[in-house]
């Protein structure tokens, strides 16, 4: 068998030389990935692997460029100037079960503009939207450093650790992943260990001087399907919360909510957040509306990644206010 078709957790990586020349004859000389494996002597499969191998060590960069008629339009600056907020990032409408391939570009666009550097810090939550995100690709930072802004849950689903979201956006942006390996709501017990654990202290201390955090806006937690089972459903200061960020759940005025034990989360503190220079918050859904509302409110985030529709329903919502 040819070194080249062994599958790619097979081998260490491709050679350097057998990607450049398969992504050169492919990208620009418009050959057929049929005509390319000819030419080298391997698969068509194999030739496609070399292809996004590629593309992940930046040997091929591809670049879309966004249409000026795609342009946020006055909509986005009377959502971001109703809700306070810098800017606000729209895409088209989001239709079907998948989030991020809607909301991805978006997120991108805010990030780029950040303009981080290696070295900057970058914290994002758990959620799904962000996870999906994640996974979509949000473009390349090469040495900055991708941390979680909370703890992981007892919920199995991916979405829910953000360990896993923070090790698929540093694979994807060439980033630096920093593990926080601690639940969101420990015992008292652990909660105290975990103030000492060095390896949990250096990521916590990372919060203090993220330059940018990404983070999903939840809609309030009674009329989820699924709430996080560190969340009471009895406790009555469920009953006022509106939605939360990085599990820190507010009323309608932005103000924080309690519930029996969350004096003990492992998650950024809201004036953490609010020192954030650029925190992107990515959500969508007429049942986001209010949360995303009050969290502009109690100035959780600062940059806003939302549709069209939504966007609408939050100028609505402001004017009825």
């Amino acid at each position: 068998m040819n070194a080249a078709d062994v599958a790619p957790e097979a081998q260490a990586r491709f050679p350097h030389e057998l990607m450049y020349a398969a992504a050169q004859q492919y990208y620009l000389d418009d050959a057929t990935q049929g005509d390319i494996a000819k030419r080298l002597g391997v698969s068509r499969a194999t030739v496609s692997r070399l292809l996004t191998e590629a593309r992940r060590q930046g040997i091929v960069e591809i670049k879309v460029h966004r249409p000026a008629a795609l342009g946020d339009g006055p909509l986005a600056a009377e959502v971001a100037q109703a809700l306070g907020l810098d800017r606000v990032y729209l895409v088209p409408k989001v239709s079907g079960p998948a989030l991020g391939p809607w909301l991805a570009p978006g997120v991108a666009r805010a990030l780029a503009a950040v303009g981080l550097e290696s070295g900057d810090v970058v914290l994002v939550s758990s959620g799904t939207t962000v996870y999906e995100c994640a996974r979509e690709g949000l473009g390349r930072y090469p040495g900055v450093t991708i941390a979680p802004a909370v703890g992981g849950q007892e919920e199995p689903q991916p979405w829910f650790q953000t360990n896993e979201t923070t090790r698929v956006l540093a694979e994807r942006a060439g980033g630096v992943p920093a593990y926080l390996y601690a639940p969101a709501l420990p015992g008292p017990e652990l909660f105290y260990s975990l103030q000492h654990e060095p390896s949990v202290r250096r990521v916590m201390d990372l919060w203090a001087h993220a330059k940018c955090a990404v983070v999903g806006i939840g809609s309030p937690p009674l009329t989820r399907q699924m709430v996080p089972s560190l969340m009471p459903r009895d406790a009555e200061g469920l009953r006022q919360a509106v939605g939360d960020v990085c599990m820190r759940i507010y009323d309608r005025d932005g103000a924080p909510v309690t519930y029996p034990g969350s004096e003990r989360l492992v998650a950024a503190e809201p004036e953490e957040l609010r020192r954030i220079p650029h925190t992107i918050a990515v959500a969508v859904g007429a049942e986001k509306v209010l949360s995303i509302v009050a969290g502009a409110k109690g100035g959780f985030f600062n940059l806003l990644v939302t549709d069209t529709p939504t966007a609408e329903g939050l100028l609505a919502a402001t004017h009825q206010l």
